[in-house]
C-alpha cells in the first residue's frame, strides 16, 4: 500500500475537503482519501504509486493550490496477534 501526501492551500470548509476528495476518487484508483482544512493536507491511500503531475492537476483543477507531494510505503498499524 502506498500512502500520498499533498499539501493543499485554499480548503476553508468540509464542503472544500470533500470537494478535493470526491476529485481525486474520481480520477485515480484509491482504497481511501481524506483531506483536512486545518492541517492543508491530503491523504490518499493506493495499491500503486500516483503519478504526481497527473495528480497536481487534478487537485489544481479543483481551484486549490497544490504544494509538497510525497509518498511512500504504508503499512497498517494497530494490533496483530503476529508479532
Amino acid at each position: 500500500m502506498i500512502k500520498t501526501t499533498v499539501q493543499v492551500d485554499g480548503m476553508s470548509c468540509g464542503m472544500c475537503e470533500n470537494h478535493v476528495n470526491e476529485a481525486v476518487r474520481k480520477a485515480f484508483a484509491v482504497k481511501k482519501v481524506t483531506s483536512s482544512r486545518k492541517k492543508r493536507l491530503t491523504e490518499i491511500l493506493s495499491e500503486t504509486p500516483l503519478d504526481p503531475d497527473a495528480l497536481r492537476a487534478v487537485i489544481a483543477g479543483t481551484g486549490y493550490g497544490v504544494g509538497e507531494i510525497a509518498s511512500g510505503a504504508y503499512e497498517k498499524k494497530g494490533f496483530s496477534l503476529f508479532g
